[in-house]
């Protein structure tokens, strides 16, 4: 009776097809019409659930793990998310309280992607699309219970509608454990709920420092990266290509550290850095990176800028309270800069490379140069070690990483 017991309360926790077959109809140019098989989730998961390696999940919808439970997703699991925007746009959500124990490989990294992908168990890159392709689906967020810099001790994240309660996230715990993310990769997301309301690849909404964030991938999202609100999560082993906004946003007086990261080619900023918008306020530390502004074919700039910090405080108008060190940025041409006020930053041992016509005060505005060594294209001592991402990201085996030391 326990066994049956227990097949019974998984059953009613989520449903499922156990063996979905979909066609991809959607109009994106992809030139193809993937056929899908996996196991379609439609409910929101309530009770401890695995996902098991081997095995393509399907995401019929926005599905949010609740208060209390726990979702494991073995290593190898491809999640796709269906096509949909506004109120129908699909992703995985990680609700204050619940976990998601995301322990992938190096050999089997767990892939979140779109139903348009081809891609299939064992894989590491997809066979069909490329890796601009961005807005196909949504994305993974969590939200916990740390505390967050805003009008209210908890609000709703952005890129989910109000009406759905299992967006609030922020609280008083510092140390919150919403689970593990352990090589995890995350492409072509980004659907839009809204006007100026997308999701991130990876969202971050008052997560704990008892969570632990590594080796994570996020490739194409129409909006962010990896976007933190508030909370005290650290983040190491980090790679974000072709962001469609900021490869790295933080808001809300975000408390934790991103260490050895590498940033590729964003549309708008390599780091949007604001703090806080209530009266907390937190330093957080981005400290060991390389980061690739990027030039198109025609030599324009493809990220906007290197850098900005916004001023949205409450209690002092430059309140965006960050220290960074030992980055290295290259591939920049005129337009882009690093736009920050010494007082928002501490900022050391930061390296660039850059045409010899330019000077470092060119890039690196406000008295930011001082900080700043001009050296030659790979010859940087500073900078992300980028050995932590081969063999298990997209990014490597597309060649992404070719131009990083």
């Amino acid at each position: 009776m326990k066994r049956a017991s227990q097949f019974l309360l998984a059953i009613f926790a989520f449903a499922i097809l156990p063996v979905f077959t979909a066609c991809d109809t959607k109009d994106d140019n992809n030139d193809d019409d993937a056929i899908v098989t996996g196991i379609k989730v439609t409910e929101n998961i309530s009770a401890n659930t695995t996902w098991e390696s081997g095995k393509v999940y399907v995401l019929g919808g926005r599905i949010a793990v609740l208060s209390g439970a726990t979702l494991t997703i073995e290593p190898g699991v491809i999640i796709k998310g269906e096509a949909g925007t506004g109120a129908n746009a699909t992703a995985l959500l990680i609700a204050r309280g619940a976990k998601i124990m995301a322990e992938g490989t190096a050999a089997e990294p767990i892939i979140f992607t779109s139903i348009a992908d081809e891609i299939e168990p064992g894989d590491i890159a997809s066979p069909n699309l490329d890796p601009t392709l961005n807005g196909l689906w949504g994305g993974l967020l969590v939200l916990g219970n740390a505390p967050i810099s805003a009008d209210a001790a908890s609000i709703q994240i952005e890129g989910i509608p109000a009406s759905d309660p299992n967006g609030l996230f922020g609280g008083t715990n510092a140390t919150d454990n919403s689970g593990v993310i352990k090589y995890v990769s995350i492409r072509h997301g980004g659907a839009n709920i809204g006007e100026g309301n997308e999701i991130n690849g990876l969202t971050l909404g008052g997560v704990g420092s008892g969570t632990v964030i590594e080796y994570v991938e996020i490739i194409a999202n129409q909006d962010d990266g990896i976007e933190w609100f508030g909370g005290s999560v650290n983040v190491s082993n980090a790679i974000v290509w072709n962001a469609g906004d900021d490869a790295i946003d933080t808001d809300m007086s975000w408390g934790g550290t991103l260490d050895n990261f590498i940033v590729v080619t964003p549309g708008d900023e390599c780091f949007e850095l604001d703090g806080a918008e209530g009266t907390m306020e937190a330093t957080h530390t981005i400290k060991n990176g390389s980061v690739k502004a990027g030039v198109d074919e025609d030599g324009a700039a493809i990220a906007e800028g290197l850098a900005d910090l916004d001023d949205k405080g409450v209690a002092d108008p430059s309140n965006s309270h960050v220290n960074m060190s030992n980055v290295y940025f290259f591939d920049m041409v005129e337009g882009q800069d690093f736009d920050a006020k010494p007082i928002e930053l501490t900022i050391a041992n930061i390296q660039a490379s850059f045409a010899d016509s330019s000077a470092v005060a060119d890039f690196f505005k406000k008295g930011t140069d001082v900080a700043v060594t001009k050296v030659a294209l790979k010859a940087n001592t500073v900078g992300a070690d980028k050995s932590k991402f081969v063999g298990w990201t997209m990014s490597d085996e597309k060649g992404a990483l070719v131009d990083f030391k």
